[in-house]
């Protein structure tokens, strides 16, 4: 199947709102945010005001409907600049998916309309120290009790955690394995609820990633999200739909990086000539060109079978696999353009004056989460050997 990759007129709109608002909002103060280790608040506001949460959302709860294509179209536009900056409306839309693929009416109708302005934040509590990549051994324990729940153990590396005005978090409500997890809605400020340490990262640094610890909460019943067991379920469903935007936020990486690699080897000159003349340096920007097209070709695939599996909730069949493919080419050529980036400027490549080191730095992580590169492959393997998707 090909995909037609013209964009049309609103989506160019789009685009082009979106670059001038990452070039004059974003770009200029990324470094430091970076270097600073903090939260970008600004950039929250200015998706407030330009209306990028609502991308995601259905008109009927305040969103714009936009497409599965679009959504991509935007993170890859700003991670191009920032990958934190794109990350914060990744992580909001993965945080609102649950809702949106299994929620109650009556969930959708209180909550989509404040995540779809941008009022309130959302975060997704999926991994545990020893339960990331292995969904299906969760330990966070939910027991039900009169009117909903008393929910129990600690979450890890929760992109938002700290900051989130809901998270939709799983636990385990029945015995092990995938069948006995369930999904809740779990509102800020809620009682047994704290954050924990806040993580000191390689990459992403800006961003917010925390451990939630939960000490006896109460879930109301009217909070859990489908019925008791469904929960392996939904967080298939959520991760079969949030990776293409993981790999749209690679690929934007390795543009901004491929953009200051082929900018400064036009600029700088070594024995005489610009070092864009030395087959060396041209085989290398070679290699980064194709590893980019081929996976733009992959994420926009990607988005499209997404829209086209996606209407109704269910679980995705070539979407999955699609999506799994681009995720992990997308985030190893992120990486291996980033190091060649970095190998191109050289000894300024090395160092805090080039964004070249910081999106290296971001691009590690596109590696891992939203399951790792490792998992991706396996998850490949099994849509072509008809085995099932998991536990």
């Amino acid at each position: 199947m090909q995909v037609d990759l013209k964009l049309d007129e609103e989506q160019r709109q789009i685009v082009a709102m979106v670059r001038e608002l990452a070039q004059e909002r974003i770009a200029p103060f990324a470094a430091e945010w970076d270097e600073r280790e903090e939260f970008p608040w600004p950039v929250v506001e200015a998706y407030r005001e330009a209306g990028l949460f609502a991308l995601a959302f259905p008109e009927t709860y305040g969103g714009v409907g936009a497409s599965a294509v679009t959504q991509v179209l935007v993170v890859e536009e700003l991670a191009k600049v920032d990958a934190t900056a794109a990350i914060i409306l990744a992580v909001q839309w993965l945080g609102a998916l649950p809702i949106l693929v299994a929620g109650s009416e009556a969930q959708k109708a209180r909550y989509l309309p404040k995540l779809a302005s941008g009022e309130w934040l959302a975060a997704m509590a999926l991994t545990e120290p020893e339960a990331g990549s292995d969904v299906a051994g969760l330990q966070a324990r939910a027991v039900r009790v009169d009117g909903g729940y008393r929910l129990t153990g600690q979450k890890k590396f929760i992109s938002h955690g700290a900051i989130a005005d809901v998270l939709t978090t799983f636990a385990r409500t029945g015995g092990p394995g995938a069948k006995g997890l369930s999904a809740f809605i779990v509102e800020k400020g809620a009682p047994g609820v704290r954050v924990g340490r806040i993580e000191r990262k390689l990459g992403l640094r800006a961003s917010n990633t925390a451990e939630i610890l939960f000490d006896d909460c109460f879930v109301p019943e009217r909070h859990r999200i489908g019925e008791e067991g469904e929960g392996f379920s939904i967080a298939m469903r959520t991760l079969d739909r949030s990776r293409p935007a993981v790999a749209a936020q690679a690929l934007g990486i390795a543009e901004g990086a491929f953009a200051a690699a082929l900018q400064y080897a036009q600029e700088r000159r070594a024995f005489g000539q610009e070092i864009a003349r030395f087959q060396a340096i041209q085989f290398m920007l070679a290699d980064m060109a194709m590893g980019i097209e081929a996976a733009r070709g992959l994420v926009y695939r990607a988005a499209h079978l997404v829209e086209e599996e996606g209407r109704g909730g269910g679980r995705l069949t070539t979407a999955n696999r699609y999506s799994a493919m681009a995720k992990c080419f997308a985030s190893d050529v992120a990486m291996q353009v980033t190091i060649d980036a970095v190998q191109i400027l050289g000894g300024y490549g090395y160092i805090r004056d080039f964004p070249v080191e910081r999106f290296m730095r971001d691009a590690k992580i596109t590696q891992i989460y939203e399951g790792t590169n490792q998992i991706q492959r396996i998850i490949i393997a099994r849509s072509y050997l008809d085995l099932a998707p998991g536990p």
